[in-house]
């Protein structure tokens, strides 16, 4: 406001096709965030970021830091993603899938229309202050927003683990439960406080949006040609203005508090609450709708629109070949990893049969959702032998262990100190992996 202090926003909400459709996809989304963590694939929960033990879960497939290259090129698909869609559809994300504007405007703003009534009731609590209606509110947004927290600690946790923590006493988990709770403190603030605010101020999302956009992508936009100037409605008057009767409904149903009148602006989510607002108006006074619409650039300066432009082409190919990529190596990707390591201390010692030893530390992380056994067996050189205290090995399903074993073999296997060896390591199910690894010895023990 002029003295400094806080404007609220209080959108007038205007019931219109794109907001039913918005309602059903909002719906439909809160749905799905609130079920991912609890339906499982394969014996995993769909999603899963268990960071203690540097884990992610996707869809069934678990990610280790050892697939540096399928994270990487999964998160460069998504950006490009995001770049492709922002050119064809605009903020649609903002709009419609955001979940900050998803619980906000379908969640949030429902349960405060409820508990203090519409739009004046509530302007009229920001004049006198407070009472009872808005502790009320206050008190539901807070367990609201316990119950977001939670479903959002179940993607980090996973859901078994946090139903146990959830009915036993926060004693027991005092971590967890200050995450849990630091994280409903701060959802509390955003959605009774901080709000519209999010998307102005915080989120950069529209501030990226003059590179992410072209004048041929999906915006909100109002037609000045057809609209100004602007001028009052009267019934059975001739009209010598524009279609525009100055109404400001496409102002007070805005999320954002915006005029749409004044162009493409970094705060318009393209929620499309002002195409509602302005579509009722029109039908109303018998204009056609479509005043303010779904638009670009290119199309309310000339009238025309083109789809297809190079930008499109150069995003749809770098996706293409990232997702294909990524498709092929998962599709690859073992059910187990195994690392070779030398022994802790000398590289090599020499036994008193002449024979050369080396240590070797195996390390095996098993991928697959049930325990396994990992047997090791030297195929190269004949003359050499492989010693291992735990062959097989088991390996809990998702677990990661590490073992020493020895090869031994004559000074006559080495050249210049080296020999080359290849060891076979299986579980008996379907993994079955042959690894060559470098042995030392004396220089010139096969001399």
């Amino acid at each position: 406001n002029r003295d400094g202090s806080r404007r609220w926003i209080r959108p007038k909400l205007s019931k219109g096709r794109h907001y039913r459709r918005r309602f059903i996809t909002a719906w439909a989304l809160m749905a799905t965030f609130t079920l991912i963590p609890i339906i499982k694939l394969g014996g995993k929960p769909l999603i899963l970021f268990d960071i203690p033990r540097r884990e992610f879960t996707l869809f069934g497939a678990t990610f280790l830091p050892t697939d540096t290259f399928l994270l990487m090129t999964l998160l460069f698909s998504i950006f490009i993603g995001i770049f492709l869609v922002t050119a064809v559809l605009g903020r649609v994300w903002c709009g419609w899938a955001c979940p900050q504007t998803v619980y906000m405007e379908f969640l949030y703003r429902p349960v405060e229309t409820l508990i203090e009534g519409g739009r004046r009731k509530q302007m009229a609590l920001d004049e006198s202050g407070p009472d009872g209606r808005r502790l009320i509110k206050y008190i539901v947004f807070f367990f609201v927003s316990a119950f977001l927290a939670n479903t959002f600690l179940a993607y980090f946790v996973g859901w078994d683990r946090l139903l146990g923590w959830m009915t036993g006493s926060p004693t027991q988990h005092p971590a967890a439960f200050a995450v849990m709770l630091g994280t409903t403190l701060l959802m509390f603030f955003d959605f009774a406080y901080f709000r519209e605010q999010t998307c102005i101020v915080a989120c950069p999302y529209g501030r990226f949006q003059s590179v992410l956009l072209d004048t041929q992508s999906l915006i909100v936009g109002y037609d000045s040609r057809r609209g100004e100037h602007r001028a009052p409605w009267r019934k059975n008057e001739e009209r010598a203005a524009g279609d525009c009767i100055d109404c400001g409904l496409c102002v007070s149903t805005c999320p954002t508090g915006i005029d749409i009148r004044e162009g493409l602006q970094m705060e318009c989510i393209h929620c499309t609450q002002c195409i509602d607002a302005c579509d009722a108006v029109m039908e109303k006074v018998g204009f056609e709708p479509g005043l303010i619409s779904y638009t670009s650039q290119a199309q309310l300066e000339s009238g025309k629109r083109a789809f297809f432009r190079p930008r499109l082409v150069v995003y749809s190919a770098i996706l293409l070949v990232m997702f294909g990529t990524f498709a092929f190596s998962l599709v690859g990707k073992s059910t187990a990893d195994v690392t070779l390591l030398r022994g802790i201390g000398a590289p090599f010692s020499v036994l008193p049969s002449g024979e050369i030893s080396n240590q070797i530390r195996i390390k095996i992380a098993n991928r697959s959702a049930d325990e396994r056994a990992y047997q090791f067996a030297l195929v190269s050189p004949e003359d050499a032998t492989l010693v291992a205290p735990e062959n097989p090995l088991p390996v809990g399903a998702g677990d990661t262990e590490l073992t020493a074993a020895f090869i031994t073999a004559p000074r006559s296997a080495l050249t210049d100190g080296e020999a080359v060896i290849t060891l076979t390591i299986s579980d008996g199910v379907d993994f079955e992996r042959q690894i060559e690894y470098r042995i030392l010895g004396p220089a010139g023990g096969g001399s």
